[in-house]
């Protein structure tokens, strides 16, 4: 097909025949883009609804417990467990990238985020209570076998859980917890005065642990570079810890921690006799424990995988793409492993 039919050399001629060919060529361009953009919006559309994240609840010795689920409930099982003052919510990175994979599930402890939050006269905020309902909450979903992912908090909730169930448990990922006494740092002085003397120290307690200062501190760290860091995370932990009640439980709660320093013991013994398969992730920024942690894990457990990544003491915030993918490598190397371990 001839475009232009004129056989004129002027320049205008030419220009407009230019011209002409280019339109032709963008209005198909522009065909094309509209044949395939419902596909590839359907296609985006699929990615995005296969694996949902399910807000529920559950009822656990009388208490309504929010979780988090995603994946195939036949897919390996991680149950994650989450810290101080955060909630399930800080495991949606994860959840974005994990889900095609792997059956996430991660509870609010009672007190925190959409679970129920019983006075302090009604309920114990102990770390035993609280292990006792998070073991019943995954008795509850049937869940029997999972990888324990354990941040902060999550970590005397989680060593407790396997002390009382350890059959349940086929893999440990460890990010940010401590169970050595060496791990706490510096900051822990007051911490360790509120303990020894609860009504003299509450007051400067509550001061260095709930301020909005600590809390921005759990994310940023020392981070050199403020700007990576959402703003969004600690100031809606720091309004969530102003909520009526809130200071008590949490006060009550950490009062209780004392008795996770006199745990730390067991943990260590039990990890040394069973070796289980240990990942552990730190962040290089983080400010709440000391950063010797890590190879105390390693010295329990001398074949951990030991990682330091390019965060704080909620690493997620920052390096969600590295942790996702040691945790994919961690979590499928460990499933042959046990199946290699049932099958001799």
């Amino acid at each position: 097909m001839q475009i232009c039919t004129s056989h004129r050399s002027d320049s205008s001629t030419q220009r407009s025949c230019m011209m002409l060919m280019v339109s032709i060529v963008l209005a198909s361009f522009q065909l094309v883009a509209q044949i395939q953009e419902p596909q590839v919006q359907t296609l985006r559309e699929e990615q995005t609804m296969k694996y949902p994240t399910f807000y529920r609840t559950a009822q656990i010795d009388g208490l309504s417990i929010f979780y988090r689920e995603s994946g195939l409930k036949d897919a390996p099982t991680i149950l994650l467990l989450h810290g101080l003052p955060s909630s399930s919510r800080m495991f949606e990175p994860l959840f974005t990238r994990l889900s095609d994979r792997y059956h996430l599930v991660a509870p609010d402890y009672p007190g925190f985020g959409h679970s129920d939050w019983p006075e302090p006269k009604q309920f114990a905020y102990t770390f035993d209570h609280i292990a006792e309902i998070m073991n019943h909450f995954t008795e509850a979903l049937g869940l029997s076998h999972f990888t324990l992912y354990m941040q902060d908090y999550g970590g005397p909730v989680g060593f407790r859980m396997i002390l009382a169930h350890p059959d349940r448990v086929e893999a440990l990922i460890v990010q940010d917890a401590v169970a050595h006494n060496t791990g706490l740092g510096e900051n822990w002085k007051t911490r360790r005065a509120f303990w020894a003397d609860r009504a003299a120290n509450e007051s400067e307690l509550r001061t260095n642990l709930l301020s909005l200062a600590t809390t921005k501190a759990r994310h940023a760290g020392n981070d050199p570079n403020v700007e990576r860091h959402d703003p969004d995370l600690w100031t809606d932990e720091f309004y969530f810890l102003n909520q009526p009640g809130q200071a008590e439980i949490q006060s009550d709660l950490f009062y209780d921690y004392r008795t996770n320093v006199d745990s730390y013991p067991k943990w260590q013994a039990w990890m040394r006799e069973k070796q289980p398969r240990l990942l552990v992730i730190w962040g290089k920024y983080e400010s709440s424990f000391d950063p010797s942690e890590p190879e105390s894990y390693r010295r329990d457990v001398p074949k951990a995988e030991v990682h330091i990544v390019d965060g704080g003491h909620f690493a997620l915030d920052t390096a969600a793409d590295e942790i996702a993918a040691l945790v994919q490598n961690f979590v499928g190397s460990s499933r042959q492993g046990s199946a290699a371990r049932r099958a001799g």
